[in-house]
This record gives structure tokens, sequence and C-alpha cells, in this order.
């Protein structure tokens, strides 16, 4: 019989989140290499910690190759989602959080709330669909609704359409295109490419700005 972890686990819970959220924009899966450094850990602690997941009927992993979750790792991962994505609008719509500031909140938050909390939170918010930086917030069934989008470095020059989302990994990159005038459904048109690696030149209802490979590889627009 597999050993079943306790779903309470904070570890668990973090894991199966991040695992899933890799793949979400983007078609490459995780290995474990990717995984430690997106949770700041040493590689052998994940490789251990992900073949107690598999144990566990969470998650598959080839040896040196990708991990993948297990449809019951799959819905964990999805109840964490809603729960970390519904914090950080809570606390941007009714505390005056900014969007560079949730994540960490949400963090600790996120293992705490109790369902029916959560729940009520959800209700006064309007039941909303997306977090503040754009990512789909699962329902209560566990279905999720993910916006057709291409990131703004391979949207080819003339392209135009509104920000979808815009990745939370960098607080101080949130808080420059808050500066610049780019948030969600902002309408970016691409202008062109600079020569040699350069910066991409685009243009906003408001202002037209270059914006460097860390922030092209954040945003995306819908198609």
């Amino acid at each position: 019989m597999k050993e079943k972890p306790n779903f309470a686990d904070a570890v668990v819970e973090d894991y199966v989140k991040v695992i899933y959220s890799h793949t979400e924009w983007q078609p490459e899966p995780i290995t474990t290499s990717v995984l430690a450094a997106r949770l700041g850990l040493a590689p052998s602690s994940v490789t251990e910690m992900v073949k107690k997941l598999a144990v566990s009927g969470l998650a598959t992993h080839v040896p040196y190759g990708a991990v993948t979750l297990t449809e019951e790792g799959r819905a964990l991962a999805l109840r964490m989602l809603r729960r970390h994505r519904l914090i950080e609008t809570w606390l941007v719509e009714s505390f005056g959080y900014g969007w560079d500031e949730v994540h960490d909140e949400a963090e600790v938050l996120e293992h705490a709330l109790s369902d029916r909390l959560l729940e009520r939170i959800a209700h006064e918010l309007g039941d909303p669909v997306r977090d503040p930086h754009g990512d789909p917030i699962p329902r209560a069934d566990g279905t999720v609704e993910q916006p057709d989008a291409v990131l703004l470095q391979d949207a080819p020059d003339g392209f135009s359409g509104p920000v979808v989302r815009i990745s939370d990994r960098a607080p101080e990159l949130l808080k420059h295109l808050h500066e610049e005038g780019v948030a969600l459904d902002t309408v970016i048109e691409v202008v062109e490419r600079r020569p040699f690696g350069g910066a991409l030149s685009i243009r906003t209802p408001a202002s037209a700005l270059d914006l460097g490979v860390e922030a092209t590889a954040a945003i995306w627009l819908a198609l």
C-alpha cells in the first residue's frame, strides 16, 4: 500500500504547486535541478522529496529527467493555487497591497486559512477568475481556464494585444512595469527589435518605451 502524506504538510503543498505552475505558461517539463532552483533548496534534498512524492502517488519522476504530477498531485496543486491566488487578490483589493508585495504574504496564509473562510473570501471578491498578475484562479471544482497567449519576446513586429499575464517572480520588475504604465489589460504593440540582441521597442496607449530581456520574458499578450 502506498504511503499517503499528510496533505496539510506545507512542504508537499509547495512542491506540487511549483511543479504544476512551471508548465502552466510554457511546455517544457520541470526537472529536479530546476525545481531545486525554484525552491531555493539543495538538489539532493529535492531529489529525495520527489522520490517521496512518487511513492505517495502524487508525482512521477524519470531519473535525470522530468517530474510530472499524477491526477492526485494535480488536484492538490490546483487546490493550493486557488488558495494562493485568491489570497493575493484579496490582499490587493481589500487591503491595498501592491501587486509586487502579495506573493510572500500569500505563501504563508495559503497554508493557514480554512476552506470555509477561503470560500467566503472568494464570494466577497465576486469569484474572480484571475489574480493580480493574470494567473488563472482555479475554481472550487478544480477546473481552470487558461487564456491563449504569446510571450512578448516571441511576438512578431507589428503584433498588438492586451497584457493577460505578468510573472510575479521578480517584484522589482513588477514595480518598474507599474511605473512605466504596463499592467494587466494594457494594450501593447510590438514596434521593433533593436539589433544585436538589443531592447524591444513597444508602444502602449500612454507611451512608447524599450523593454529588456527580463521584462519581455515576463509578459504575455492575448492572442
